[in-house]
């Protein structure tokens, strides 16, 4: 009997991968596409399948790591979130240019909505503008099944391929038969061509028609047309309905098909309205569109999330979309949105009005978070300062007033560079600016801006929030892990080194558990900021493990004893405002504050942030 198992999406793509030969994969954890490199891991532990895996230290080295293994003719994969892609940005436009060997699959989860991104960036988009095929599965199935032929494509054309799951297709889960992995082990052969892999600007105009000769031979590729989904809606053309087949038209791809084909099918229309998916919406077949606006008199296009499909069927006239807004413009398509934009284009009542969402709960930190002290001193110390921040579990500092930029991954020095050099130019260099980013982030792309800072004569402290972890993204290991993703040892990359290799002359490290102790730090950080004859930058690292994390590998163990509120409490709101700890209850104004005992994770802070000192340790003997 055939084994089945009902898989993440992500888990799919995994499985895909190795099933289909890949020899490397690299990555960057970010949601929704963590999963992939994660169940990589897990699959290689388990069956010893010969494919090097590492979760790289950003994705531009990532994409350019798992390449050379393609330029050596053995398939390879790189993965990351859709604003991932745009760190990956040079090597992949390059990439594009000088094509590969062994099958090259760049998988980028695109997340609609956003539900977890800076942007709503549609990387089918940005396929157009470094002229590579991409491919946009409905299903968890589609994502895994597509992975082999996407090889074969990649190989076919000597060109990268992006596989762009959406959140719903990384996320969903789906019945599937397990099937075995490839375990033959290619040798690797790169064949010296410095006209194509190191080629100068006269190669890469030629490289460039080349690439355009692929993109107008792929559209063409018999494999990857457009699907008619339901053949008899085309069969009952010529029959009298009450909405003609022909007079109205769906294009569809991505999760939002599965959608449309959901509710076509609830409505009972499945066999009176043609809709197409378009496995791959770039390069488009110009046949197909010629086709479709030749037969329909409307087509409706349904993709996530920008115009793609629609700016390539040029009839304005003709085609209903984001453009002509029929669609909405911005947004992840869910199930009732497209059963509204459905009804509207088919002419049909609308739908009954959905409940309204039940009020959602503000993010915040987990209780005993280290950031949140650290936070709590860093307003202490720096009243009224700029807080440049970054991307990360972090960015929830936001609720505590402590941060106010966040633009990009390792954006918050870079910026706070800037607000010093325009404090400092207009006369005002009181104005204290504070940049906050956490370990994996700094390696990510914190280290450039550090350099550059250091180097512009810039004088601000970096606090560098130090948990051990990557932990939003699924607690991948950082390089000061000294392991590799399947835990292999290898040598650790010390923050505090790495900071002075930078040019930081007052590297200090602290523990933001002892509130009192790492104001202190900061405060001699401020000074060597100050200090006009030997002081410049200065790097703080807050050295506190995710709790997450260390429960993870330490097991459940007892936890320390809660502080307790006194009587002094009279329900100031204090600790609410400026630690905001999810274990402290506030009960309202002149009522004492209680802690709950389930989310205490008894680390004590809240003792040192009470200012009227109503919050005490318990007695040793308690």
């Amino acid at each position: 009997m055939v084994e089945r198992k009902i898989l993440l999406g992500n888990e799919a793509i995994a499985h895909g991968l190795l099933e289909a030969g890949c020899s490397m994969a690299t990555s960057y954890p970010g949601t929704p596409a963590s999963e992939i490199m994660a169940t990589l891991i897990q699959l290689k532990k388990h069956h010893g399948v010969p494919c090097h895996l590492e979760w790289s230290v950003n994705e531009k080295v990532a994409v350019e790591t798992a390449l050379a293994n393609s330029y050596a003719g053995r398939r390879s994969a790189a993965a990351m979130k859709q604003v991932g892609l745009n760190v990956a940005a040079d090597p992949v436009m390059s990439a594009a240019y000088t094509g590969v060997k062994g099958g090259f699959l760049l998988i980028v989860a695109d997340d609609p909505g956003p539900h977890s991104s800076q942007t709503e960036q549609d990387t089918r988009q940005f396929a157009m503008f470094a002229k590579l095929p991409v491919l946009d599965p409905a299903l968890p199935s589609q994502a895994r099944e597509w992975i082999a032929s996407a090889y074969t494509l990649s190989e076919h054309y000597e060109i990268p391929v992006i596989l762009r799951p959406t959140t719903r297709v990384c996320h969903a889960r789906q019945d599937m038969a397990v099937r075995a992995f490839c375990t033959d082990v290619v040798q690797p052969v790169f064949e010296k061509d410095p006209g194509r892999w190191a080629a100068t600007p006269k190669f890469r105009y030629r490289l460039h028609q080349q690439l355009n000769e692929k993109l107008e031979k792929i559209s063409r590729d018999a494999l990857w047309q457009p699907r008619l989904l339901n053949a008899d809606a085309l069969r009952e053309a010529t029959e009298p309905q009450a909405i003609k087949p022909f007079d109205k038209v769906l294009v569809t791809s991505g999760a939002v098909c599965a959608h449309a084909v959901e509710i076509l099918r609830a409505l009972n229309l499945w066999d009176r309205v043609p809709i197409y998916q378009v496995p791959m919406p770039y390069p488009l077949s110009e046949d197909f569109c010629s086709e479709l606006l030749e037969a329909a008199s409307e087509i409706l296009v349904l993709e996530e999330t920008q115009p793609v499909i629609e700016g390539q069927i040029r009839d304005r006239k003709k085609v209903r979309g984001r453009w002509s807004g029929h669609v909405p413009k911005e947004g992840e398509l869910l199930p009732e949105i497209v059963e509204n934009i459905l009804r509207r284009f088919l002419n049909l009542s609308p739908a009954a009005p959905s409940p309204p969402p039940a009020p959602g709960r503000r993010p915040t930190l987990c209780a005993g978070c280290g950031h949140r002290a650290a936070f709590f001193a860093i307003r202490k110390v720096f009243p009224k300062g700029i807080y440049a921040s970054d991307i990360g579990c972090y960015t929830l500092g936001l609720n505590l007033g402590a941060v106010d930029t966040v633009l990009c991954m390792g954006a918050s020095i870079s910026q706070a560079a800037g607000f010093y050099h325009a404090y400092r130019d207009a006369g005002q260099e009181s104005r204290h600016v504070v940049a906050t980013i956490g370990d994996s982030t700094f390696y990510h792309a914190g280290v450039p801006a550090l350099i550059n800072a250091v180097t512009q004569g810039c004088r601000f402290p970096v606090i560098i929030l130090d948990n051990g972890t990557t932990a939003m993204t699924g607690h991948q290991p950082t390089p000061a892990a000294g392991v590799t993703a399947d835990g292999t040892k290898v040598p650790a990359v010390s923050l505090e080194a790495l900071a002075k290799a930078c040019g930081v002359n007052h590297v200090s490290v602290g523990d933001p558990y002892d509130v009192t102790g790492f104001m202190e730090l900061l405060q001699a950080a401020k000074a060597h900021c100050q200090d006009s004859e030997n002081g410049g930058m200065a790097v703080v690292i807050a050295r506190r493990p995710c709790l997450m994390e260390h429960s993870r590998h330490e097991g459940r163990k007892p936890r320390p004893q809660q502080p307790i509120v006194t009587e002094k409490c009279e329900g100031c709101g204090f600790c609410l405002k400026f630690f905001e700890c999810p274990a402290l209850i506030f009960h309202g104004e002149n009522q004492a504050v209680t802690i709950d005992d389930n989310l205490c994770a008894g680390c004590g802070v809240c003792v040192e942030v009470c200012p009227h000192k109503a919050i005490v340790k318990p007695s040793a003997d308690a």
